[in-house]
């Protein structure tokens, strides 16, 4: 059992019947009254985004997380495979678990597949991945003294606002957190 003592930023927990990962917490005392830790959570069934207020002496079950490397083979429909690079063993993930970051994922990629409690749940994309752009606007001559963007669409069919210099062909890096455009290969 762990106490909200022992809560810190990725922490697994259960709390009833929802599993949590913590992304933030702050302990909270007002004069008299008593400590009360708040937190901003993501369910990891549902990827929803929860904030919740715990008194000090609350205890939750602590749920067994394990990593192991994990390459993606390719996606089906709304199924998503996945192979483990030491056994070579094959686990799918369906593409709802994922949300948005699935459409950052290329064949042949390295992700980081974690265990919850002996079970597959989810897996951890690289921060940035490098992609072509397949095609994008024309930039115009004198439109690069400032910082001006123009959208494009990337190989997977993202679409990114990138600087005016960039066209088809070029490879970009992006952040698969925020699917921003961070710099050009």
């Amino acid at each position: 059992m762990i106490t909200t003592g022992d809560f810190r930023e990725g922490l697994v927990y259960e709390d009833g019947s929802q599993i949590l990962e913590i992304i933030h917490y702050q302990h909270h005392r007002k004069s008299q009254a008593r400590a009360v830790v708040r937190i901003r959570a993501r369910d990891v069934n549902s990827g929803g985004i929860v904030e919740k207020s715990y008194s000090s002496d609350d205890k939750f079950r602590a749920i067994d997380v394990r990593k192991k490397d994990f390459q993606f083979l390719y996606g089906e429909g709304d199924t998503l495979h996945f192979m483990d690079t030491e056994s070579y063993e094959q686990e799918t993930l369906p593409k709802s678990k994922l949300g948005e970051q699935s459409r950052f994922l290329t064949e042949n990629m390295e992700v980081i597949g974690v265990y919850f409690d002996g079970a597959f749940r989810t897996v951890n994309l690289p921060a940035n991945v490098v992609m072509t752009v397949a095609s994008a606007e024309p930039g115009f001559k004198g439109d690069s003294v400032s910082n001006l963007m123009k959208k494009a669409v990337l190989d997977t069919g993202i679409e990114v606002k990138v600087p005016l210099f960039i066209k088809e062909g070029d490879q970009v890096r992006v952040d698969t957190r925020t699917g921003e455009y961070v710099e050009r290969v």
